[in-house]
């Protein structure tokens, strides 16, 4: 349910009745000191959406803040002090408290910052409208910059000129569209595109860990695969991967997720929209410094999905436990799911559901031999070892996975007989 806005005051915002948020004011008010609640938490409350964390802004400074919750026996971190950030502990519950300020030099990825006691100077360094709304301790609402009607038009429009927004960090450039891809409708800010096409070249600027944040956020958010579209029409997200990104399968791929009500997967979806080949795994991880598991995933779920590449319909059951084997269950589900997202077929398409089902909920086999069972048959040690047993692995997938020691034996015959020769 949304909140509502009544005589300028805002009602039903459930985070408001929080006991933790209220001792958290009463300890920062009063004494000629304000603090309201700013930003996510107000805009999600106006859009009857979550609201998962709660931040504040005050005109106390930072050594107030920390001296005001420590008699209060509230414990503080200052995470970013220099900035005037301090986290408040809250009974198990963070709060982010931090002084108004005001931005007197930037260089495009950080800020020098004065302190003051201005809400409004406060909400208009800001980057977007629908993030500059507050809210006081009794429901007051406050817009210094049109954000409400923005809200309620979920229209995403950087505060004053979008250039000089974006030049004070270059970030506010994919900040633009990952807030468009969550919270907007219908096209993006022209004016904000604009800007963001022109001042492009800022984003060299940025860290790539800065920059994997914020895709993998994006391709979470609820419009990911209209708002990529939109990136790589405008020549934004192709150069930061150094590659090529489809739309297209994304939007198949989140489809198929959504249809077997599965997580939102960002690594996934990654891949769905720029992984051809396996070797798009090691290019995506040095340019958006992925982990090395998120890059082994990558590497895994498209090599499993180039086994099915060009497939309308995915392998009878009796292929799919060879797949499922020879790629491990996790890269077998990836794989089939970028498989499909790479078809034609609809999300809801029998045949790859059923494959789905059959590799998700299918025990996975395992070669009952060893290298120490081929040793004991006289196989020096070595390399024929290992060149054995990739036969042997061969020649019991074509068997069928059989299970009995007669058939095994005969296998295992076989495989020393072809390495041998």
């Amino acid at each position: 349910m949304n909140a509502r806005i009544i005589d300028g005051r805002i009602e039903g915002a459930g985070f408001l009745n929080d006991p933790k948020l209220r001792l958290l004011l009463d300890v920062l008010n009063g004494d000629g000191e304000e603090t309201r609640v700013v930003g996510g938490a107000v805009r999600n409350a106006l859009l009857g959406q979550s609201v998962h964390e709660v931040d504040l802004a005050t005109t106390a400074l930072p050594a107030v803040v920390q001296e005001r919750c420590q008699a209060a026996r509230l414990r503080t971190i200052p995470t970013g002090i220099e900035h005037g950030t301090v986290t408040v502990l809250v009974d198990g519950t963070t709060f982010e408290v931090t002084s108004l300020r005001e931005d007197i030099a930037t260089d495009g990825r950080h800020a020098v910052v004065r302190f003051g006691r201005d809400f409004r100077a406060d909400a208009l360094r800001r980057d977007f409208t629908i993030n500059a709304l507050s809210v006081d301790a009794s429901g007051k609402l406050y817009d210094y910059t049109d954000g409400i009607n923005d809200v309620a038009a979920r229209h995403v429009r950087f505060i004053g000129e979008a250039r000089q927004r974006i030049r004070e960090d270059y970030l506010r450039i994919l900040r633009l569209f990952r807030f468009h891809a969550a919270y907007g409708e219908g096209p993006p800010d022209q004016e904000a595109v604009e800007a963001a096409i022109a001042e492009r070249h800022g984003l060299e600027r940025l860290s790539r860990e800065r920059i994997q944040a914020e895709v993998l956020k994006l391709l979470l958010a609820r419009r990911a695969a209209d708002v990529v579209a939109d990136m790589t029409q405008a020549g934004l997200l192709g150069p930061l991967i150094a590659g090529v990104v489809n739309a297209a399968p994304l939007a198949r791929f989140i489809a198929i997720e959504q249809m077997h009500d599965l997580p939102g997967d960002a690594v996934l979806r990654l891949a769905a929209a720029c992984v051809l080949v396996e070797e798009d795994g090691a290019r995506l991880r040095e340019r958006l410094r992925l982990s090395n598991q998120q890059e082994q995933r990558l590497i895994q779920a498209a090599a499993a999905a180039t086994a099915l590449h060009g497939r309308n319909m995915p392998p009878p059951h009796g292929e799919l436990s060879a797949f499922l084997y020879v790629h491990g269950r996790r890269a077998a589900l990836d794989g089939l799911l970028l498989a499909q997202a790479a078809s034609t077929a609809p999300a809801d398409d029998p045949a790859w559901r059923s494959a789905f089902h059959f590799l998700r909920d299918t025990p996975e086999i395992r070669l009952p031999v060893t290298g120490a069972d081929i040793l004991a048959r006289g196989i020096d040690a070595g390399p024929a070892i290992g060149a054995t047993l990739k036969r042997l692995q061969a020649l019991w997938i074509r068997a069928g996975f059989p299970q009995d020691p007669e058939t095994l034996a005969r296998l295992i015959d076989e495989s020393i007989t072809d390495s041998r020769r």
